[in-house]
């Protein structure tokens, strides 16, 4: 299948791959930039930006001119190339989005919780908003809060079970017939189409050029992948991370939530993370010393954080991640994290060797769909 070109907000894009926002310091300037080039989506993640820029450049950054100066760079070459904002990154949420508009960022996509304000934080102008969802509930709700505001989304990404980080399901729903993207798909479809009809990405365990040709076969308009960009050359994550996705066999790839991530939601990682063994064994002591998503007290601060008092039940997410980015490691063990189909990596390829596999135009060196997988 000869893989259709993909509209949003105006902009054409050569192929209907938009790499997924892998944080922390997973998806830079560097890979973003190399998927723009080869005709796909770039995304940065947005999480702890001013912290990596002041460690890359030996300058200090705030969150606005990390932004700024990171989506900059990831357009510099041409292409299309936005950045993924992470609700639950609360406090540095509305001035990341002022950043990328700013900047002129080609599409801002937003989860980890459902971003109900994000219309009314600054015009978009040439911006596609982009919330992600995982039911149609959700998309629902999304839309009576935008519609208050007077905006529709530009674009929907439909994210299933299988994918990695955060998810938007509860434990004992993962694994429902209903919830299996296939599934997930036709009623989304049905709801947009009535309500201005904007492409629908999907995203989720989303593996091969077949995968690919699936989905959009079913009426998706365009697909985001995360695990098959994050073992790339172009990917700034460390090359132990690299390695540990390459070593994943199906069974290490886990969902958990306790311990888990402090901002409540399930969470896909390796099992041999160093960070998550220990935090299993409960040899780490309760630590919080980043902040990027404590939530406000009583007195409208952002002081609270799981991680700060309990080690049983949450992991540091930001120290963990960091130090998966090849930061912060002195501070902290890595925490690896990937899609559910990410033992099928074998190798780490360049981004356009990658995107001519996808796109159907280099053989894989093993074709096939995750459908049966």
């Amino acid at each position: 299948m000869i893989l259709p070109s993909l509209s949003i907000k105006g902009k054409t894009i050569r192929s209907p791959i938009i790499q997924g926002g892998m944080g922390i310091g997973v998806s830079l300037s560097p890979l973003a930039s190399a998927v723009a080039s080869e005709g796909g989506v770039g995304i940065v993640s947005s999480a702890c930006l001013d912290r990596l820029l002041t460690k890359r450049n030996s300058k200090p950054y705030n969150t606005y001119d990390a932004v700024y100066e990171e989506i900059s760079l990831a357009k510099e070459k041409g292409g299309v190339a936005g950045i993924n904002i992470m609700v639950a990154i609360a406090r540095d949420y509305e001035i990341t989005v002022k950043a990328a508009i700013d900047a002129k960022a080609d599409m801002i996509i937003s989860g980890g919780g459902l971003p109900l304000g994000l219309p009314g934080i600054a015009k978009p102008n040439d911006t596609a908003l982009i919330p992600i969802v995982s039911s149609i509930r959700a998309l629902e709700v999304i839309y009576k809060k935008w519609e208050r505001l007077g905006y529709r989304p530009d674009g929907i990404v439909l994210e299933g079970p299988l994918a990695g980080g955060h998810l938007g399901f509860k434990i004992e729903e993962l694994d429902l017939e209903s919830n299996k993207l296939e599934n997930l798909l036709p009623p989304i479809k049905d709801f947009v189409s009535k309500h201005g009809d904007v492409p629908v990405i999907v995203a989720g365990g989303i593996y091969s050029h077949e995968d690919i040709a699936r989905f959009l076969n079913m009426g998706a308009d365009g697909v985001q992948m995360g695990t098959r960009f994050l073992a790339t050359t172009e990917c700034s994550a460390t090359d132990a991370y690299k390695q540990a996705v390459i070593d994943a066999g199906k069974d290490d790839i886990i969902v958990t939530s306790a311990p888990g991530s402090p901002c409540g939601l399930p969470f896909m990682v390796i099992k041999d993370s160093p960070m998550f063994v220990s935090a299993l064994a409960n040899k780490r002591s309760p630590r919080c010393d980043k902040g990027y998503i404590m939530t406000k007290d009583r007195e409208g601060n952002y002081t609270n954080c799981g991680a700060k008092k309990d080690n049983s039940n949450y992991f540091c997410i930001c120290n963990g991640l960091l130090s998966s980015g090849g930061y912060n490691t002195d501070v902290e063990e890595p925490l690896y994290t990937v899609g559910a189909n990410g033992y099928l990596v074998d190798r780490v390829m360049t981004v356009s060797e990658l995107m001519q596999e996808l796109s159907g135009a280099l053989p894989a060196e093993r074709s096939f769909s995750t459908e049966a997988a």
